[in-house]
């Protein structure tokens, strides 16, 4: 006799909870409108005075002035882990020395011309866990 596929439901977390997932991790992609398409971008990011900062090869002039960040850890075999989004303001970061330490501390990838360093500023955060439903 074989199992039933496990039910899976989303849990929605805290914002305490969100901004630690989001914390723990490294890696996300910066989502953003650009004429008729969304764009997705690969990024790296780390939480510093209550802003996310993201390294991105995306060009600076691309990016609009609101732009959302999304980060997740889904195992795809159970379907479970957790997912968090920020949205909000974006700048791009012109400052020399506030962008060399940034650029050594977050690792980029080359693409063309393009390697952009952004300021979040959150308006928004929300975060679900993908979890087992109790039986």
């Amino acid at each position: 006799m074989s199992t039933p596929p496990a039910s899976l439901r989303m849990v929605e977390v805290s914002g305490a909870e969100a901004l630690w997932l989001l914390e723990g991790s490294s890696l996300g992609r910066l989502v953003y409108p650009q004429r008729d398409l969304t764009v997705i971008r690969p990024g790296r990011h780390t939480w510093e005075f209550g802003r996310l900062v993201v390294r991105t090869p995306a060009s600076a002039a691309a990016v609009p002035a609101t732009a959302t960040y999304h980060v997740d850890e889904i195992r795809a075999v159970a379907g479970t882990g957790w997912t968090v989004t920020v949205s909000g303001p974006v700048d791009v970061i012109t400052d020399r020395d506030e962008a060399a330490h940034y650029q050594r501390t977050l690792t980029g990838w080359t693409h063309g011309p393009h390697d952009t360093l952004l300021r979040l500023h959150p308006k928004t955060m929300s975060g679900f866990r993908l979890v087992r439903a109790e039986a």
